[in-house]
């Protein structure tokens, strides 16, 4: 697939301080976390993140060509929403490990919390509804740097019950893959 005909599978690396502790943090999540594309409405959840060297400053996501199953087609942009929430690795609070920041609200301030991933995501998801999961994913421009100095991941989310397009089993399905890759992330 061409970069002209889905834009958002090649993401800019050109504004980051430091490039190369980008790329390694962001391979950490290949294929652990699923990545929406809203330009063609699809879900990739087996991929590999390349970085070209004729395109430095570039990253740019291959969906496998051999699991055309595991892209789930047809997925409403409205759908897909923002969290607020971010992975950050723990050298930036002084630790080991990946952290989720989570904003809280308070005072007129925004503020946020840091969780261990990992904590974080099962305290979520065990204050949700099992029928509606947390459903973290990623879009062009979550691979973000942290005062130039950290990178950091920002999440998206899918919400299933705003893809009223697709049927009980894809939603299933696409619900279920997300949350067997989830305990991945370490």
């Amino acid at each position: 697939m061409s970069s002209e005909l889905n834009r958002d599978l090649v993401w800019d690396l050109e504004g980051f301080k430091r490039r190369q502790l980008a790329a390694e943090f962001i391979k950490r999540f290949e294929n652990k976390l699923c990545v929406f594309s809203s330009s063609v409405e699809q879900l990739y959840t087996n991929y590999s993140i390349y970085f070209p060297e004729e395109e430095d400053r570039k990253m740019v996501i291959l969906p496998d060509p051999y699991a055309y199953h595991d892209t789930f087609q047809g997925i409403s942009e409205q759908a897909v929403v923002r969290t607020g929430m971010n992975i950050v690795p723990g050298e930036l609070v002084g630790k080991s490990g990946l952290y989720l920041t989570v904003p809280v609200k308070g005072e007129g301030k925004s503020r946020a919390k840091v969780l261990a991933l990992q904590a974080a995501l099962r305290m979520i998801n065990a204050r949700r509804p099992a029928d509606d999961p947390f459903l973290p994913v990623l879009v062009k421009g979550d691979l973000r740097e942290f005062q130039q100095r950290m990178p950091m991941l920002h999440l998206h989310c899918i919400q299933l019950g705003r893809l009223t397009s697709r049927s009980q089993m894809e939603r299933s399905g696409i619900r279920n893959v997300i949350v067997s890759k989830l305990p991945l992330i370490v």
